[in-house]
């Protein structure tokens, strides 16, 4: 079983998540979903936390509607969401082909001020 928590990271700023948590079979998909209120905050970043690993590893982002990735994570991982309006803001990751090994982790999803 894969076991993947999503929390947030804000300053200043109510981020949502959804699902809270989820339990998945490895080969499974899951989608996240991470929304905010703030108008100006136009990037949104998704980060990785393995069991143990004091780290948080940065899985990409999303800057206005330009989608980054880092790393390995592109291979399995997609990011979501158009942030340029200025309206209410919602992005997703989106993982397929879950690996205990690799995707058993908490995720964090971050908004911030765009410059």
């Amino acid at each position: 079983k894969c076991r993947l928590l999503l929390c947030c990271i804000s300053l200043g700023v109510r981020v949502h998540q959804s699902p809270s948590a989820a339990i998945r079979n490895a080969g499974d998909d899951v989608e996240l979903i991470c929304t905010h209120e703030k108008t100006d905050y136009r990037v949104m970043l998704w980060y990785q936390q393995s069991p143990g690993d004091a780290a948080l590893k940065l899985i990409g982002y999303v800057d206005y509607s330009t989608i980054k990735y880092e790393g390995e994570f592109e291979k399995y991982c997609n990011i979501t969401g158009d942030l340029s309006g200025n309206t209410a803001k919602k992005g997703s990751l989106f993982i397929a082909g879950l690996k205990e090994s690799e995707h058993s982790a908490v995720y964090y999803c971050a908004a911030r001020y765009a410059h």
